[in-house]
């Protein structure tokens, strides 16, 4: 596994895994205590039968009106062929001479672990060989396996540990695998549920962080402590590597397999922003990469890649935020400071992504959150550059090695809001790019358009958003909308196709809107930081702008426009219900944080804090306050019709806040809806049919208020 991938999987970690648990999900890991300003504090039993007779009673009274009628049923059919098409572009992963691919469709709804070869990909009908049938394998367990993945130890790839879900909850089973005789090895390395993190040394070897029992794990429910496991020895035999403070969000080590640049690693992850990296040497020893702690520090090969958050001086030179940097590893290991700057931002423009091949480094950029690709090859002082082919307007097109140890193979996707993905392949130096495949067109996008447009935020920010809809829209504000946004964790929302989105709102006459409000990354890291901690009201006032100027240009008005948002989405849905009410006609708020106040107690909630602050700091709970939707409820307020969708099984945000929230908005008389997902973890579904009920609930609840 390379490093830069590692610390992107660990930056995720924060937002993807949560606290461990003991058996089955039954309450968050700080019990309640009555409070007489939460009465609905027994929401928080997860699994408690009060809490559970509220949410069953709940969601009958949902599935009544939503759910039950020929036309949702049309609908929520309609989304099922998108996801289970066999026409869609099946993702692949190079491991030695095969491809790799998970695979969902109607007769798989757990899906198939699969491979196949290059010839054989490059046909309209690949012959696939399996490796493992989910369906079956849970049939056979009693269990409903929901794919995490496979981490398979390079160049080999005959050993493999395979990561199962049991109901899409992020904690996951961990087995061993062999891909010669494509079954699972009795007697190997084997983890029970917890949210491991798991590394190949050599074919006997492991790096393993889990939960070894308590006080095994960091506050925030992360892997405090990281072990080397021998094959053949019991977990409890593992040797310490390294023990982390219970207030690190998580400890992890790795290996890099890198021929001829083989290394171990330690990272030590702060907090959401910030970590540190240590080459790990013979006998435990430690090396600081003495990188900014706030920056991205990635090892490839003889190259260590830098991308900073925040300026870094180094003597004279001031390096900017959001800048790539590049300095020879061993050199830099040494103390020595020659950099070269790969990347530099703009007002406009920032790095997305970068990704190596053999001898090749891609840059994937945004230009007003548009994709650019620039190609990069290491030389002495500046590195050669040239563009990586035109990009289409209004898309998004994105390129990654496929095997940055042993060639220049590389693939590349391109698609945007009206234009399914188009998959190229090409080998820098033998081979331009090819389209290898292309996704189907799931509905008529004859006379429709999409635009970019700009509205000005409170304090003057100009905020971009994507408007798809009809080429000769009705500028009368009558228009059904749809106002989508995300606003956080420097995550960008650039154009997509979903054939789904088209069939249940565009080919029904909507509109459909993307905000790339503060908060995101669309501007690269100053974009996420002016809406951080106490500066947390710029999204929501960026995404009020919008909603504010599709009024203003007749696109839309309040009667007609709709909300949705998930995750910190939600969170975003919550202070648009609480703060805005009177710019919507209904909002969807999915998987959502909402309380505030608890949300450190709650789930994953601890490891966020960088992100949103500390409300048990009352100096920070004085600006956290203002943008805690369920604390900020009042009687005194009318509030727009709401859908909440949550699921039991998720361990990341988990369904508390979406309970308590509709819970107290019903209490106060307001036109609320409720539906939790007693499977599907943080991304509400387990499988295909799941997750088309829970798109077409989302789309019929808007549908039949905006329309």
């Amino acid at each position: 596994m390379k490093a830069r991938l590692l610390a992107l999987s660990l930056v995720s970690l924060a937002c993807a895994q949560s606290t461990p648990r003991v058996g089955p999900l039954m309450t968050d890991k700080n019990a309640p205590v009555a409070d007489a300003a939460d009465p609905y504090l027994w929401l928080e039993e997860i699994d408690g039968a009060k809490a559970m007779d509220w949410v069953k009673a709940r969601n009958a009274t949902t599935v009544a009106e939503l759910a039950s009628s020929p036309s949702f049923e049309q609908l929520s059919g309609q989304i099922l062929e998108v996801l289970d098409s066999d026409a869609r572009i099946p993702e692949v992963v190079r491991r030695g001479e095969h491809l790799y691919n998970f695979w969902r469709d109607k007769q798989h709804p757990l899906g198939l672990w699969r491979r196949t070869t290059l010839a054989e990909y490059r046909k309209d009908k690949p012959e696939w060989e399996l490796l493992i049938d989910l369906d079956a394998l849970s049939a056979a367990e009693g269990a409903k396996y929901v794919w995490h993945g496979a981490i398979c130890l390079e160049p080999e790839y005959r050993h493999c540990m395979i990561l199962l879900s049991r109901g899409g909850a992020d904690a996951q089973l961990a087995r061993e695998y062999d891909l010669i005789s494509k079954s699972f090895v009795a007697g190997g390395f084997s983890l029970p549920e917890a949210k491991s993190r798991l590394s190949w040394i050599d074919a006997d070897t492991l790096f393993v962080g889990t939960d070894f029992g308590p006080g095994s794990m960091t506050a925030s429910g992360y892997t405090r402590i990281a072990k080397r496991w021998k094959r053949g020895t019991p977990l409890s035999a593992a040797t310490l590597v390294y023990e982390g403070k219970p207030e690190d969000l998580a400890i992890t080590a790795f290996h890099d397999s890198s021929p001829g640049y083989e290394r171990d690693f330690l990272q030590r992850t702060l907090d959401f922003y910030t970590s540190e990296l240590y080459l790990l040497g013979a006998g435990g020893k430690l090396q600081l990469i003495d990188a900014p702690r706030d920056a991205e520090v990635a090892p490839n090969r003889e190259w260590l890649l830098i991308q900073l958050r925040s300026p870094w001086t180094l003597g004279a030179q001031t390096y900017p935020s959001g800048a790539l940097l590049a300095a020879r590893f061993d050199e830099f290991v040494a103390g020595k400071r020659a950099l070269t700057v790969l990347f530099t931002p703009t007002a406009s423009r920032s790095l997305a992504s970068y990704s190596w091949t053999r001898h090749h480094l891609i840059l994937n950029l945004m230009e007003d959150v548009v994709s650019k690709l620039e190609l990069l090859t290491p030389a002495e002082g500046d590195w050669k550059r040239e563009p990586l082919g035109d990009t289409p307007p209004l898309s998004t097109v994105n390129a990654w090695g496929a095997d940055s140890d042993h060639t220049d193979e590389y693939f590349m996707s391109a698609t945007g809001f009206l234009a399914p993905a188009t998959l190229y392949r090409g080998v820098f130096g033998e081979t331009p790019a090819e389209p290898l495949k292309q996704a189907p067109s799931f509905f008529d996008s004859t006379g429709l358009a999409a635009q970019q447009r700009f509205a000005t935020s409170k304090d003057g920010t100009r905020v971009p958003y994507f408007v798809i809809g009809p080429k000769e829209m009705k500028l009368d504000g009558s228009n059904p909308t749809l106002l989508y946004g995300y606003g956080g964790f420097e995550i960008s929302l650039q154009p997509f196709y979903s054939g789904g989105m088209g069939r249940a709102w565009l080919a029904r006459g909507g509109v459909y809107v993307v905000a790339n409000i503060r908060g995101g990354g669309e501007y690269g890291p100053r974009w996420h930081q002016a809406a951080l901690r106490d500066k947390r009201l710029r999204a929501y006032e960026d995404f009020a702008a919008v909603a504010e100027d599709l009024i203003a240009q007749k696109i839309s008005s309040p009667a007609h426009l709709g909300a949705q948002g998930g995750s910190n989405g939600g969170l975003l849905m919550g202070n648009m219900i609480t703060l805005y009410p009177e710019l919507f006609g209904a909002v969807v708020c999915q998987v959502p944080l909402l309380d505030m106040k608890r949300y450190t107690h709650l789930s994953a909630g601890a490891s966020w804090i960088a992100e949103y602050g500390d409300p048990d700091k009352a100096e920070e709970w004085a600006f956290i306050r203002a943008f805690s939707p369920y604390q900020n409820l009042g009687a005194q307020k009318r509030y727009p019709p709401a859908l909440f969708t949550t699921s039991t099984r998720d361990d990341r945000v988990g369904p508390v806040h979406a309970r308590k929230m509709a819970a107290r908005m019903l209490e106060l008389g307001s036109d609320v809806r409720f539906y939790e997902n007693i499977e599907g973890g943080h991304g509400g579904a387990a499988d295909n049919q799941e997750a088309a009920f829970m798109s077409a609930l989302a789309y019929s609840f808007l549908w039949g208020r905006v329309k």
